[in-house]
């Protein structure tokens, strides 16, 4: 990052809460300068205060990018304070969510370079994934910019067409809820066949880890997956069983759940 456009002509980043600040570390440790960034945030942190950036400061003029972290309940107040460099080279990418590249031009300007994501909050100890979509005037260079920053955080995907982040949203952001109260629900049902509650948690979250890091690394899909660890008229496949049942398992359940978390996305954008 030290010789990039970005290093070149600075980085702004709206809001440095725990997504910002974990994509500002990760940028830092890469190489990006301190003194190519400009960070502003009402309530900074101590450790931000250390760090060597630029901290609510004067902003350059035409910034490389402007990343956007703000709450989207604080971007009305927010980002009418950048519009002016809208409509020019500064590249504009938001993760906050809800918030569509139309109202984004609509504030910028219709000229701006957009490009909006969607990342989720394992993204905070950089084990998250984030899809990214740009508008019409997103470059090729600035959608590689904006995969080189985030990154920092995880994987990135590019998506075809914007449409697509609401069922993002529904898999990926929403998704580590669910993954959560699978969590939470094992251990419950750990400790109803006698186990400690604390033992059962312990267990529960190894067990989520460890599955989920296999899962990535395997060249198997998880189907085969499934299949390697399910012995005939063994215990896991007494299990699968029920979970796996088509009217009351997981197939249903997490279908019902991806197309809510999918249907409010949409309903928030749509105001």
């Amino acid at each position: 990052m030290q010789d990039s456009r970005i290093a070149r002509h600075g980085l702004v980043l709206l809001g440095c809460g725990k997504m910002g600040s974990a994509m500002l570390a990760g940028w830092l440790a890469k190489g990006l300068p301190p003194s190519a960034v400009w960070v502003v945030d009402p309530h900074p942190s101590d450790w931000l205060r250390t760090t060597g950036v630029h901290l609510n400061g004067d902003l350059p003029e035409t910034p490389a990018i402007v990343l956007v972290a703000v709450k989207p309940q604080m971007m009305a107040d927010a980002l009418p304070t950048l519009a002016a460099m809208g409509n020019g080279e500064t590249v504009f990418v938001s993760v906050a969510a809800g918030i569509t590249i139309a109202r984004f031009e609509e504030i910028l300007g219709d000229r701006t370079p957009i490009i909006r994501a969607m990342p989720n909050t394992p993204s905070a100890i950089s084990q998250g994934i984030t899809a990214i979509v740009g508008n019409a005037h997103a470059s090729a260079d600035a959608l590689d910019e904006a995969e080189t920053l985030l990154k920092a955080v995880g994987e990135v995907v590019r998506l075809s067409a914007e449409v697509q982040i609401d069922a993002v949203t529904g898999v990926s952001g929403s998704g580590p809820a669910y993954v959560f109260h699978m969590i939470e629900t094992m251990a419950a049902a750990g400790a109803e066949q006698g186990l400690p509650a604390d033992l059962a948690l312990q267990l529960a979250k190894a067990t989520v880890a460890g599955a989920g890091a296999l899962a990535c690394a395997a060249e198997e899909d998880p189907s085969q997956l499934r299949i390697n660890v399910t012995s005939p008229n063994g215990t896991t496949q007494a299990a699968l069983e029920v979970l796996m049942d088509e009217t009351h398992g997981f197939p249903a359940l997490l279908s019902r759940a991806v197309k809510a978390a999918t249907d409010r996305s949409r309903e928030l954008a749509n105001g």
